[in-house]
């Protein structure tokens, strides 16, 4: 049976039918290293993982390459934040990311390089472009010139105006056209950057993986693959770049692209904070459990927020009228009461369950901190080991704003002396708020800081 694939570049399924019969050669795009990666990240990984393993089993050799980004503006700010030396966070963060997909049971690619190794290279190439009418020197930048090609926008299928408005580059003075994009860009004495023709600086993330991919399996090659947010800037920006430095009609032959991992019709991501780091979930779950994740995962709710939540966005909504078991954990539904600002509705999804797992701890869901008459019952009568509550909305009296400040939040502590309390503040949504500094100073001033837990956005709830 000859193996077919769906092509991204095509919109269709086609046969495979390698350049080289003897030798497939395949690209995966792999990640930007500044943290421990979220289960989103691990999906091209285990989806491209199956396929290296099938194409192993069907050709005599294969050659699978998967980058590693270590050059980034994300790499610089967190290591400033960190006061850590890019290099050391970028080894640590690495060497984690290497860890964890092993423990998922992903084969280890037969090159896995670092952008920072190849930086001649891509001086190379975009010296290349540049002799070819392609790109152009502005003011210690190197910019690739879109109109040069007139394909571009293939893979994607944009219009003009789409180009344009989607492509994740700045509107800069020294662009000849808006659609132009970054191939390198000028660095300051306290950033890290590389002597070139133009000066001292820093590839742009493009190039990065077309000189990378040209260096260890040619100018064209059988596969490039990676998630579907990467269609556009990112490989149709590569496609521009190879094709025109090299000459050739393809970069690579099939385009293959991996579906999101949702969360409630949500691409998880980072900057959203609606992820699961691999670590974490590793210390939790078998591998196999977590490579066969769904790609939307349900989003348990109260029946009667069912309308309000789909009528916000939510889509993969699952109802609890009583109580559901999932792996062992069993969820009970309770009385919940939430007001219709955007705090109470982003947390509305988590308010009113009781979560058991086997193990017999329990998780209260309270959402509110106000100490509602069923609020005050399930934490009597359940008595559960973890509280976790909303500390960022504004509650009204009389029309007059009373914040809802570190005082609720004692309360539910005081009310649940033996829980371990952890007060979800959402600074990007709040009004009429008390800020985090405050609240962690008020939870001090009555020693409970060590009891009340704080994370910061996007943080992961810590429930240990």
């Amino acid at each position: 049976m000859s193996l077919v694939v769906y092509n991204t570049l095509s919109r269709e399924k086609e046969p495979f039918a390698p350049i080289d019969a003897g030798h497939v050669r395949m690209y995966v795009c792999g990640p930007t290293v500044y943290d421990y990666v979220h289960i989103g990240n691990a999906r091209p990984v285990v989806a491209f993982d199956v396929l290296y393993r099938l194409l192993k089993r069907r050709y005599p050799r294969v050659t699978y390459v998967r980058n590693i980004t270590d050059i980034d503006d994300r790499i610089m700010v967190r290591a400033a934040d960190n006061k850590e030396s890019i290099e050391a966070l970028t080894t640590r963060t690495g060497d984690a990311y290497k860890s964890d997909m092993r423990r998922l049971g992903a084969l280890a690619p037969d090159f896995e390089p670092r952008a920072t190794e190849y930086v001649g290279a891509m001086i190379a190439m975009i010296e290349q472009l540049i002799a070819k009418g392609h790109a152009y020197a502005a003011e210690g930048h190197v910019l690739f010139g879109v109109p040069s090609m007139s394909d571009y926008g293939r893979l994607s299928r944009h219009t003009r105006d789409e180009l344009v408005a989607g492509a994740r580059v700045d509107v800069a003075p020294y662009k000849k056209d808006p659609a132009d994009f970054v191939l390198w860009k000028p660095s300051t004495p306290q950033q890290p950057g590389w002597d070139s023709p133009w000066g001292r600086g820093r590839p742009g993330w493009h190039i990065e993986c077309s000189a990378m991919s040209g260096k260890l399996l040619g100018e064209t090659f059988d596969i490039h693959a990676g998630g579907l947010d990467l269609i556009f800037p990112h490989h149709e920006n590569e496609i521009a770049q190879s094709r025109c430095a090299f000459g050739h009609a393809i970069m690579a032959t099939y385009w293959m692209h991996n579906g999101f991992l949702n969360i409630s019709g949500e691409k998880m991501s980072k900057s959203l904070g609606n992820f699961f780091t691999v670590h974490e979930l590793l210390d939790q779950y078998p591998a196999e459990a977590i490579r066969l994740l769904p790609k939307d995962l349900p989003l348990l709710c109260q029946p009667e927020d069912v309308e309000r939540l789909r009528a916000h966005g939510f889509t993969d909504l699952r109802p609890v009228e009583e109580s559901v078991r999932i792996d062992g954990v069993t969820v009970t539904r309770t009385p919940a009461r939430h007001g219709s600002g955007p705090t109470a509705q982003a947390l509305a999804p988590v308010s009113g369950f009781l979560i058991r797992d086997a193990d017999g701890r329990t998780v209260y869901l309270a959402g509110d901190t106000v100490l509602y008459d069923a609020v005050e019952r399930v934490l009597d009568e359940q008595r559960p080991d973890v509280v976790v509550v909303n500390a960022s909305g504004a509650r009204f009296t009389g029309g007059d704003p009373i914040v809802m400040d570190a005082e609720d939040v004692l309360a539910v502590a005081r009310r649940a002396p033996d829980a371990r309390v952890v007060a979800v503040h959402l600074d990007a949504i709040n009004h009429c708020v008390q800020t985090r500094a405050d609240l962690h100073q008020r939870l001090h001033d009555a020693g409970l800081s060590e009891r009340v837990t704080v994370p910061e956005d996007g943080a992961a709830v810590p429930v240990d």
